[in-house]
């Protein structure tokens, strides 16, 4: 319905239009003294720091101003260490491989670093036992992974 009444608009004859009737009177309908303006209030966010300072201050608190130090040619890799809990590493692992490893033949091998970690943390518990390939292993993590039969390998 809506696209019906837009269409409606366009084929409006022009001596119906409002903009007709008007032609002569000075203010068409806005007034005088309030006048029909395009951006009364400004463009945009002007007016952050004056007339629409209660705004600014109510809705976006620290939209102006600076905080905390400046990091010049800060780079992304030596902080990149996404962690990984215990309780998750038995999902890179397939079935056919967790019940051989429970049998006892070859253990499954986990390389952290081509699923995106290199932390493995020891939150959870490790009922497989598995070979987990990482950059950094916490202590209790690895307790857990050596008590289920495991073995832990750093990589560079």
């Amino acid at each position: 319905t809506v696209s019906v009444l837009y269409c409606s608009f366009l084929y409006m004859p022009t001596r119906l239009r409002k903009t007709r009737h008007q032609r002569g009177s000075t203010f068409c309908g806005y007034g005088r003294v309030g006048k029909h303006q395009k951006h009364e209030s400004g463009r945009g966010n002007a007016g952050g720091q004056h007339h629409h300072r209660i705004n600014f201050d109510k809705y976006h608190p620290g939209y102006f101003g600076k905080q905390g130090m400046r990091h010049f040619h800060k780079k992304a890799n030596p902080a990149w260490k996404p962690v990984l809990n215990l309780s998750n590493v038995a999902k890179f692992i397939a079935d056919k491989e967790a019940t051989n490893a429970k049998k006892g033949s070859e253990l499954p091998v986990v390389d952290l670093l081509e699923h995106g970690y290199s932390k493995l943390l020891g939150t959870g518990r490790v009922t497989i036992p598995v070979i987990v390939k990482a950059r950094w292993v916490s202590k209790l993590a690895e307790k857990k992974i050596r008590k289920a039969g495991g073995a832990v390998v750093l990589t560079a």
